[in-house]
């Protein structure tokens, strides 16, 4: 036995010094067929490659702007864009709308054969398929990146993310513009669901599984049934003061680095090909126009050798909105010069093209500064495979849409919702009881998936998911018409509008109250991104607040369901809930998962992947300083403006019990350069299966600065049968003791070490 575990010891090794030595191989090869291609490129031709455009661009339509249907490609726009200024890439859809694989084949198979002059290099086709493919029909949407947050389940994010890959190649497209790793800390921000949250260990380990399911394990992306990756958005992008997407940022170098680029590093150690850049201000500087961080941090000191791929049209804000360039040439200078490889252009690609030649010409923008950025456009091209394979065979793709993804994606609910309250444990129900289903969100696919699903507000949601099952029709489907009733309440009006609510039979929902023995209101919000998700009240709607006080004033348990994108404060009528579930956006079999776990079929694991806030003044991630939770005087302090979430980060409950014992170390006392194994004894004290997440918690008590009240530093997820105990073990070594300190630099400092783990705490010492 011993023999046979050193020979296939040294078979793994010699194995992954194979599988190293190829990559080196490849890597040279593909060097040298770029500096070959390179030298053969005309000025016109590499500007080019820099440049992306939108589809809709080159269809037949009243303008650029929009597309006649069904979408047609027009022969002389494709000349002009591809042979005559020779664009290299193109992203998104046409009409803001989702087309079959096969219409994908057809339109990609003409753009790649549209260049037929010069050196006919292929195309780069890029979209935004952030929880499955989102501009395909008939993919798989899983939960929103906040949602599997919530999971904390590792390899349920990587499978989901090779899934997305699979039916992201499958639709011809290689490139996928996620996955985001902005912290997340705002709930006020519009686009806190496409993130993992406000902690940055978890976005770290969540982000890394994203990369792998993408790219492959060994970032062999000419895999076809992989992708490139393209992490977004670099860097601090969702913090900004006001709370609103896109509107400038103030943030110290030290907390830049502590808490918003280890999520990238770690990506991009992980191999990511392509990264996107913030389209925002940080401390009055335009990112795409700042080099100290595209080139000295990204670059230099992160070692990033991939593509860097503008946000949509933010070389254009340079000057049409920041005022830092006196026009667009200007702007385009600026950007090029400080690091940017490709422009997102969108419309305006003649003018990217003109402009940039004739900086190049006038020396402004030396062709060395070209020809490094072309470089890396054609290597991706080559990573990918698509010189030989420029087009994907969408029927050899037999998987797509099947039941084994759509399993994953119901499992990825079933784990991320999350039960945060439940009083004197009234759920789960009895399939037995009469059941009211009401409120704006309870009989809706739009709000379950969110943004970014078939469309990029969402907004065209109904026309694609006919066949899964809303809120409403879930529990139908799961105890019959005759026990439940749908009277929505309150609606939203469908216009693509999603802040507009009216009361739609509100007397007749509260009559409907009064017959049923439970209420399941469902409330939240309607799909949004971006800047049209911008708001100014984190308060949940006034409309949507009066309803929830009527029916509970109605005397029946009402259990709320939250459906929503960003924690919207519900402090106002909380106490009057008999239960309340985050559903976060749960994806097409959200409304499955969520009826499974009502009725107990599934015990809910989620836990919060941020601070659900008790007030808008109130908006404190759990990783605070001690400043924010002091200890009060009677008398002296206001209680309620202390540190007073409603619910804190890693909050959830589950229909069993889980018992915390024997907390132990590896040493109690260790180097700076050394590591210490933290073990924790979990137990099943209840009486059905469940999935515990074990989180460890560290705080440093005394640090050169002020550390945080504590940190996540590790979790994992088990399943427990009733009665079973299993031992968690993690290990934190320098990665998890150090912080970034006042000169910038990461830093271990002796002291004392507090450890926490599920209410449990014990301390250690660095010497």
């Amino acid at each position: 036995m011993k023999n046979a575990i050193i020979t296939a010891v040294l078979v793994a090794a010699c194995a992954g010094t194979v599988l190293a030595q190829k990559k080196k191989e490849s890597a040279v090869s593909i060097d040298s067929k770029v500096q070959a291609l390179l030298s053969k490129m005309t000025l016109q031709e590499k500007v080019g490659q820099m440049t992306q455009l939108t589809l809709d661009v080159i269809t037949k339509g009243r303008d650029r702007f929009s597309s006649n249907e069904p979408v047609e490609l027009d022969p002389a726009l494709l000349e002009k864009a591809f042979s005559t200024y020779k664009v290299g890439s193109v992203l998104n859809t046409a009409n803001n709308r989702a087309r079959t694989p096969g219409v994908w084949y057809k339109i990609i198979s003409q753009i790649q054969n549209a260049n037929k002059t010069g050196l006919k290099i292929p195309v780069i086709y890029g979209v935004d398929a952030i929880h499955g493919t989102t501009y395909t029909a008939g993919a798989t949407m899983f939960p929103q990146q906040i949602s599997m947050a919530a999971s904390r389940n590792r390899e349920l994010v990587l499978k989901g993310a090779e899934v997305t890959a699979y039916e992201t190649r499958a639709s011809s497209i290689p490139w996928n513009f996620s996955p985001v790793l902005d912290l997340g800390p705002d709930p006020r921000f519009p686009r806190q669901w496409e993130t993992f949250g406000e902690d940055p260990y978890l976005v770290s380990e969540l982000g890394k599984q994203m990369i792998k399911g993408y790219e492959g394990q060994d970032n062999q992306v000419s895999d076809p049934f992989r992708v490139a990756s393209c992490l977004k958005h670099f860097l601090g992008y969702q913090i900004s003061v006001s709370g609103k997407d896109r509107t400038p940022a103030y943030i110290s170098e030290q907390a830049l680095r502590e808490y918003h680029l280890p999520a990238f590093k770690a990506a991009i150690d992980a191999g990511a090909h392509t990264i996107m850049i913030n389209s925002g201000l940080i401390n009055s500087i335009p990112v795409h126009a700042n080099p100290d961080i595209l080139i000295k941090l990204l670059r230099e000191e992160l070692g990033f050798k991939g593509l860097v791929v503008t946000d949509w049209g933010d070389i254009e804000n340079l000057f049409t909105r920041d005022k830092i360039a006196r026009d667009h040439k200007e702007a385009i200078m600026l950007a090029i010069n400080a690091g940017i490889d490709m422009s997102m252009v969108a419309y305006e690609y003649e003018r990217f093209c003109d402009n940039l030649v004739a900086l190049v010409k006038e020396g402004k923008v030396k062709e060395e500064r070209i020809n490094e950025a072309v470089s890396r456009v054609l290597t991706l091209k080559y990573q990918l495979g698509l010189f030989e394979r420029p087009v994907s065979d969408y029927k050899k793709y037999t998987k797509f849409g099947g039941e084994e993804f759509a399993r994953l994606s119901y499992l990825s609910a079933s784990e991320s919702i999350t039960l945060l309250k439940n009083t004197a444990n009234i759920l789960p129900l009895k399939k037995s009881a009469n059941v009211l289903v009401t409120g704006p969100n309870g009989n809706s696919m739009r709000t379950l998936n969110g943004g970014w699903t078939y469309s990029w507000q969402g907004e065209k949601v109904e026309e694609f998911a006919g066949k899964y099952n809303t809120i409403v029709e879930a529990f139908i489907n799961e105890v019959g018409k005759d026990r439940v009733t749908y009277v929505p309440g309150v609606s939203y009006k469908m216009d693509g509008k999603y802040f507009e609510e009216y009361a739609d039979k509100m007397e007749e929902a509260l009559k409907a109250a009064e017959k049923a023995d439970y209420v399941i209101l469902c409330l939240g919000e309607n799909s949004y991104t971006e800047t049209p998700g911008n708001l100014s009240d984190l308060y949940l709607s006034e409309l949507q607040t009066e309803f929830a006080k009527k029916l509970a004033a109605v005397g029946k348990p009402v259990i709320l369901v939250l459906n929503e994108g960003r924690p919207r404060i519900i402090s106002k009528f909380e106490s009057q809930m008999a239960a309340i579930i985050q559903a976060y956006l749960p994806g097409n079999y959200g409304g499955d998962a969520l009826v499974d776990i009502i009725y107990g079929d599934v015990n809910p694991s989620g836990k919060l992947p941020y601070n659900y806030p008790k007030y808008p003044n109130s908006l404190v991630p759990y990783n605070h300083k001690p400043s924010e939770s002091r200890d009060v005087v009677q008398g002296v302090y206001n209680y309620d403006a202390d540190y007073n979430p409603q619910w804190e980060f890693g909050h959830g409950l589950s229909y069993t019990s889980f018992s915390y014992s024997n907390l132990r170390f590896s040493a109690d006392k260790i180097g700076s350069n050394e590591s210490v194994s933290v073990s924790v004894d979990v137990k099943n004290t209840g009486q059905r299966d469940g999935k515990e997440v074990v989180e460890l918690y560290l705080c440093d008590l005394f640090a050169s600065i002020t550390p945080d009240v504590k940190r996540l530093k590790g979790f994992e997820k088990i399943h427990l049968k009733p009665g079973e105990t299993k031992t968690v073990t993690f290990s934190l070594g320098a990665e998890q003791l150090g912080f970034v300190g006042k000169d910038h630099r990461f830093v271990v400092e002796p002291g004392e070490f507090k450890v926490q783990v599920g209410g449990l705490s014990k301390n250690f010492v660095v010497e």
